[in-house]
């Protein structure tokens, strides 16, 4: 896609089209605007962050202006962990999440970064060293709609701007909930629409001009940076999102919009 293209922000009859009861029935599946057969987007997600993870965190935290990082901080506080608990992140990528709460969970603690492509854990592994976390962080290359972890495992599980990535969405909740101890915390934090019409629409151009023009310029990927927002605008809104959760067994499921609702976390627990 030309970094000047913008689609339009999903109807809530198209955002469903994201959703796993489509995707099943129609055996079709979308990664940004490219529309592709369900089985074959696991190998575009794979291939998209092979080109990308080496610039990866220079490039969120340039393109958030760091804002990002206070998003994952206020996340991270959200599921209130203590020394000694077990963690999973899902989609994990280079471990912004789990460095954060790896340090809340202490040396008897335990973070395993789960997340489908090698390059992006490769990537990440390193950041722990020089904070001496290297010991608390496990991580795992898989698939998260078939988590290689046992049932009520875990005292909570994470995913940070990865879960729209998957085919499945609602299966790759579904294993996060069945991998957490009764009373465990699920943890969502994801991109959503801004709220404020004139922010939404200054954040449209950022998005789609500004974005894939450093990404073209820095990371040699125009294509890669217009994914992203494409990507957002087709990802269920704050409450469609805490009703599927409920869906699947959330329970007290609240949300968090921050800085206008470009990010949203959601916090759910397990039944006991």
């Amino acid at each position: 896609m030309l970094f000047w293209e913008k689609p339009d922000w999903f109807d809530a009859r198209r955002r469903r089209e994201q959703l796993e009861d489509h995707v099943r029935r129609s055996r079709m599946a979308r990664f940004g605007i490219r529309k592709m057969a369900a089985e074959a987007k696991h190998e575009a997600v794979r291939e998209h962050f092979d080109r990308i993870a080496g610039k990866y965190d220079f490039m969120n935290s340039l393109l958030s202006l760091g804002i990002q990082h206070v998003w994952k901080r206020t996340a991270i506080r959200m599921l209130a962990l203590k020394p000694g608990q077990r963690i999973l992140d899902v989609c994990g990528g280079t471990g912004d999440l789990a460095l954060g709460a790896a340090q809340q969970v202490g040396s008897s603690g335990q973070v395993v970064v789960y997340d489908i492509n090698w390059a992006m854990l490769t990537t990440g592994r390193p950041k722990a060293v020089p904070r001496g976390l290297e010991d608390r962080i496990v991580w795992v290359q898989g698939d998260a709609e078939r988590i290689s972890f046992p049932d009520d495992y875990f005292d909570a599980a994470m995913v940070g701007f990865g879960i729209r990535n998957v085919t499945h969405l609602e299966q790759a909740f579904r294993e996060m909930m069945r991998v957490l101890k009764p009373g465990g915390k699920l943890l969502c934090l994801e991109f959503s629409r801004p709220t404020n019409p004139l922010f939404r629409q200054v954040y449209d151009f950022y998005s789609f001009s500004v974005m894939p023009a450093l990404g073209q310029l820095l990371a040699g990927s125009a294509q890669s940076y217009a994914c992203l927002p494409e990507t957002i605008r087709m990802f269920p809104l704050p409450e469609e999102l805490a009703q599927r959760l409920r869906e699947i067994g959330c329970e007290r499921v609240i949300y968090r919009p921050m800085t206008n609702g470009i990010a949203v976390a959601h916090l759910g627990w397990k039944r006991r």
